[in-house]
């Protein structure tokens, strides 16, 4: 297996009010330090070789891991007498990186399964590949743009003017390969990792990002080192690993999430409806996946491309995002049957698996996520996501708007009846 390198030498500014003299990443969380939780997490995927890089009050670090025997694995270190930035030192044990290396910030809580990470990057032969995953606050954070390769086209920093974006945080977990040092330049000066060495090789078309569900929080700010041992305490760290089977809510988009009018064809078209946020917000903090399911006719139709429909979507998670929510991913069938419409593409004129009330979009998205399809549930506006919920073995929830609520009899099952995507959400998982 690969070795990993943790960047701990940062001094942690932000979090003095938690630990003022000890180094960030030696900050109890939930009882034990923030290095020795993520140690837990490589051993379990079988990495035991690891580098630490330490700075700011290394010795502390250094002597209570040691050689790392006494926790089963084989630890060395590099001390940066001189702040180096977040990349300087890797230019100093380029020597002992013999292979691709997996490299983690120092003041992160994961629990990942690294395995299909290390795959994931195998197989697309990647200079970097870059672990991502939505969060509730990512107009302040820097997002990656990629293509439908998750190919990394494009980097937003949190100064970068943007517009409408896909809630994509760079969660501070790389996988690097050695020829990526190898062409990096080193000036023995401060090198920062993205600004001088993964976002000059964006251009590449080598750089990826693995988008994951998974648990990965910095610890970095009195608000989230209180938010990770709530999570902790809860077990909600755990739970997210994807060698873990999840729980999902699958959703339907035009009518349950969005307000339908019509076809929607240009990202302006979308506007939430009023509790949407609200609800999906909900079942971010519960514990469960928020998945879209949608049907987009208008892609075989003739009146939107891929592209636009792609627009369209980040829309709808940027104005999520704006209210402290965030969808884990979109499934769509861009497919229509039926023939006649001008402009129509015959490609996609097709009698496929995946268009509701067919099962096959939530059956991908369920082996994607190891989701556990007996404990998720469907919730749309039409009998259609019903049926589809159904057929996957999902429990299925109509939305209809107004004051109605009770069942409804699709294909021989009760069906719940709620007024609203916030009212099932907070009557069936809070």
């Amino acid at each position: 297996m690969i070795k990993a390198v943790i960047m701990a030498g940062g001094k942690g500014t932000r979090i003095t009010t938690v630990a003022a003299d000890i180094p960030k990443p030696m900050i109890p969380v939930g009882g034990k330090p923030v290095i020795l939780r993520q140690l837990e997490c490589l051993l379990k995927n079988n990495i035991s070789r690891i580098i630490i890089v330490t700075g700011h009050l290394g010795h502390v670090i250094e002597g209570y891991f040691g050689d790392g025997s006494r926790f089963n694995c084989d630890i060395s270190y590099y001390r940066e007498d001189t702040p180096l930035g977040s990349a300087g030192a890797l230019g100093r044990i380029r020597e002992e990186l013999t292979d691709d290396f997996l490299l983690i910030n120092g003041d992160i809580i994961f629990d990942v399964a690294l395995s299909r990470f290390v795959d994931f990057h195998r197989a697309r032969k990647a200079l970097a590949s870059l672990a991502v995953h939505p969060n509730s606050h990512p107009f302040d954070s820097a997002l990656l743009e990629t293509d439908a390769e998750a190919r990394v086209v494009a980097w937003l920093n949190k100064e970068d003017p943007r517009k409408y974006y896909r809630n994509q945080v760079n969660a501070g977990l790389h996988i690097l390969s050695k020829s990526l040092l190898e062409q990096a330049s080193f000036t023995g000066e401060k090198t920062d990792l993205d600004r001088d060495i993964l976002k000059p090789a964006v251009s590449s078309g080598r750089i990826f990002a693995y988008r994951t569900p998974e648990y990965i929080k910095d610890m970095g700010t009195p608000e989230r080192y209180r938010q990770v041992e709530a999570d902790l305490r809860s077990g909600l760290v755990q739970k997210k690993n994807l060698a873990n089977r999840q729980r999902a809510v699958f959703v339907d988009r035009d009518g349950t999430i969005t307000a339908l009018d019509g076809f929607v064809t240009r990202p302006e078209q979308i506007v939430l409806k009023d509790d949407a946020a609200a609800a999906i917000r909900l079942v971010n903090e519960s514990g469960f996946l928020a998945i879209v399911i949608t049907n987009q006719p208008v892609i075989a139709r003739g009146e939107c491309t891929v592209e636009e429909l792609d627009g369209i979507h980040r829309k709808m998670e940027t104005d999520l995002g704006a209210a402290g929510a965030y969808v884990d991913d979109i499934f769509y069938c861009p497919h229509h049957p039926d023939r006649g419409f001008a402009g129509e593409r015959p490609e996609y004129k097709i009698e496929c698996e995946c268009r509701k009330p067919k099962p096959g979009m939530i059956l991908a998205a369920a082996k994607k996520y190891n989701i556990d399809l007996s404990e998720s549930y469907m919730a749309g506006d039409s009998v259609k996501d019903a049926l589809a919920g159904l057929r996957a073995g999902c429990r299925p929830a109509l939305i209809r708007a107004g004051p109605q609520s009770g069942t409804e009899t699709v294909d021989g099952h009760e069906t719940p009846v709620f007024p609203s995507l916030y009212d099932f959400v907070r009557k069936t998982l809070v």
